[in-house]
C-alpha cells in the first residue's frame, strides 16, 4: 500500500474477487477513521468504513465485509446489508441510507483510491 494525501494505492492481485477487502487510514476524517475497498464482480468499489446507522466500522474481523453468501456488504454490529456496488443500504435499521463513497479506479495493474474525493 501506497498513501499520501490525495491517494491510497493498491496491486490490483491484492484485491479477490468477492474476497477479503482492504483498508486504509484515513486522517482526513480523523484520527482512527477508515476506509476500505472490495471487488465485486470484477470492479473495485471503495467506501468510509462507517455504517450509516452508527458510525462503527463495518468490519467484525478486519477486511470481513461480505455476508457469507457474498452478495452483500454487512454491518457486523447492526446486520444492515449494503449492495457492494452502490453501498445502497437494502435490509436493516438504515435501510435506504448509503455508505459514503470513496473515488476509486484501476489501471496499469493498480488500485487508485482517490481520497481527496471524500466529501
Amino acid at each position: 500500500m501506497q498513501i499520501d494525501n490525495e491517494t491510497v494505492v493498491f496491486a490490483s492481485g491484492d484485491l479477490q474477487d468477492e474476497g477479503k477487502g482492504l483498508r486504509f487510514p484515513l486522517p482526513k476524517l480523523g484520527n482512527f477513521a477508515t476506509g476500505f475497498v472490495i471487488r465485486f464482480h470484477g470492479k473495485p468499489y471503495a467506501y468510509v468504513n462507517q455504517c450509516a446507522h452508527i458510525p462503527v466500522e463495518l468490519d467484525w474481523n478486519e477486511g470481513d465485509f461480505f455476508t457469507s453468501e457474498n452478495d452483500y456488504l454487512i454491518c457486523s454490529t447492526h446486520g444492515a446489508h449494503y449492495q457492494p456496488q452502490t453501498g445502497y443500504c437494502v435490509r436493516g435499521p438504515c435501510k435506504g441510507k448509503h455508505l459514503k463513497p470513496i473515488g476509486v479506479t484501476e489501471q496499469d495493474q493498480k488500485i487508485i483510491i482517490h481520497i481527496a474525493s471524500i466529501k
